[in-house]
């Protein structure tokens, strides 16, 4: 299995976001946006999951599978690598940190708080920045 799993790292926004303040990702239509299922599970729940747990979390809600399936389907879809949250719409477009704790669980901060920058400063935490939206 091919986790996609961080541990003790903070992901920061992409360079080439278009907000340096976090914002909640708008509803477009009924049918909710990757970004819209992942900050649901996150903001209310934060250091509950791992991002290995909200990534196959939102593409199963997304596929629509049954409750017995899911097991099977977790192992199918980690059975391949995966992009990881670095690719996430909420690290690239919508303003969001993500911090993995030791444990590989997750929690989002928006770029324009104090736990953001003082996850910025922390020379214990491993930081990476989430991937660009553009090519240079």
């Amino acid at each position: 299995m091919h986790s996609i799993n961080y541990y003790n790292t903070f992901i920061e926004i992409a360079p080439d976001s278009p907000t340096a303040k976090a914002e909640i990702p708008p509803l477009k239509g009924e049918r909710k946006s990757i970004a819209n299922l992942q900050f649901e599970m996150l903001y209310e729940n934060p250091y509950k999951y791992t991002s290995d747990d909200v990534l196959f979390g939102v593409f199963a809600t997304r596929q629509n599978f049954d409750e017995h399936e899911l097991e099977e389907q977790r192992e199918h879809y980690f059975s391949k690598g995966r992009p990881c949250f670095r690719a996430s719409p909420l690290t690239k477009k919508f303003g969001w940190g993500v911090h993995a704790n030791e444990e590989g669980k997750i929690a989002i901060y928006g770029a324009e708080t104090k736990e953001y920058n003082d996850f910025l400063g922390d020379e214990s935490i491993k930081k990476v920045k989430a991937m660009r939206t553009k090519r240079n």
